[in-house]
């Protein structure tokens, strides 16, 4: 009878670690199919307030909203479209597309055509920033990561390389800016390939997305529906994995979502991370203490784009929330009181 046990569990254990990766929370993760067929589920097959649905939808009404999902265990509960907006709409991502630019550069290293750590004169050579020889030496795609690179554009965007200025030392000091888009040229230099095209192959094909690049001042810039959104959201629930295939690493996809350096501690790689002691703004040298979103779980990890573009992921509650639309709160800036009102009200609805 012993032996019989041990070898139930042995297969057990065998079982649940060949399942680790398509796993969420030790259940088995629901995935779309890549087509418009998506399992749904409603607010009161999950047990939630049905009498805190129209509160929501109101404030989202009132705060310019174009689209909204929640999603739940992989299937959609809530999935609302404003304004004129319809599932086909395209809508910018804004900055919430530097996480596509984090996952593409994870594939890439992961694939051994780039290393975060190394220098990015390897990849993109001397002269690329205003900075002296030595101190350009000293910047790593690791620095773009986790915005310490110490640099920042002289016109707010790219549109040359010599516009890229160089004002500390890598690793010394968090500023929140463009020069990650820098990250794209390095990828598509070491693999050989445009980005768009790469970007296709290994990620937005794969997971079934549905949306195009555009560049703005020499910036590369990410549109889609709201259902791709929502698909990169439940790649990131499911730390990189898509239906059991990890398109990007495990233990890269942690270092994204986790605290990535001591600055600003709410800040992993292009993802900001809830949860933290302290945190920092964009454009703002202050540290303020606590959470970045106050009433929001702490485990929860944020894509964060101008005018309230929102991917937030929650594992605790293995759940998916994406906002789309014009600026909340008439501010364009990626922060705002939004965040907190809005989950002030999905507390009252999964509560």
């Amino acid at each position: 009878m012993r032996r019989l046990t041990l070898l139930f569990t042995a297969v057990m254990l065998i079982s649940c670690s060949e399942d680790d990766s398509t796993m969420v929370n030790d259940e088995k993760a629901y995935f779309p199919g890549n087509g418009d067929n998506w399992k749904e589920t409603s607010v009161s097959g999950m047990g939630w307030n049905e009498k805190a649905i129209a509160p929501l939808l109101d404030f989202l009404e009132t705060q310019n909203t174009k689209s909204f999902m929640v999603i739940a265990d992989g299937k959609i509960v809530m999935e609302n479209y404003f304004r004129g907006h319809t599932r086909n709409s395209v809508w910018q991502w804004a900055n919430a597309d530097k996480t596509i630019t984090a996952a593409m550069t994870g594939i890439a290293q992961q694939e051994g055509y780039i290393d975060i750590n190394t220098s990015i004169t390897n990849y993109l050579g001397q002269g690329w920033t205003t900075a002296p020889s030595d101190k350009e030496t000293a910047i790593t795609c690791r620095h773009l990561l986790n915005m310490t690179s110490g640099l920042d554009f002289t016109a707010g965007v790219a549109e040359s390389p010599q516009s890229v200025r160089y004002d500390y030392d890598a690793g010394t000091t968090w500023n929140y800016n463009n020069t990650d888009c820098a990250l794209t040229d390095i990828v598509s230099a070491a693999t050989g390939q445009r980005w768009e095209d790469y970007f296709s192959e290994k990620l937005g094909d794969p997971i079934g997305m549905n949306g195009s690049w555009y560049k703005v001042n020499g910036q590369k810039m990410y549109k889609s529906d709201t259902r791709s959104m929502a698909r990169f959201g439940l790649l990131a629930l499911n730390n990189g994995n898509w239906n059991g295939t990890q398109i990007i690493d495990r233990n890269y996809f942690t270092e994204c979502t986790s605290s990535s350096q001591d600055i600003n501690k709410s800040f992993g790689y292009l993802w900001w991370v809830n949860g933290q002691e302290s945190h920092m703004l964009p454009k703002n040298d202050y540290i303020f203490p606590g959470s970045i979103v106050l009433s929001a779980p702490d485990d929860m990890y944020m894509a964060f784009g101008d005018m309230q573009q929102r991917i937030y992921v929650v594992p605790s509650l293995k759940l998916v929330v994406v906002r789309m639309g014009e600026a909340a709160d008439e501010s364009t800036t990626p922060f705002s009181g939004f965040d907190e009102q809005l989950w002030v009200r999905l507390n009252s609805l999964i509560q």
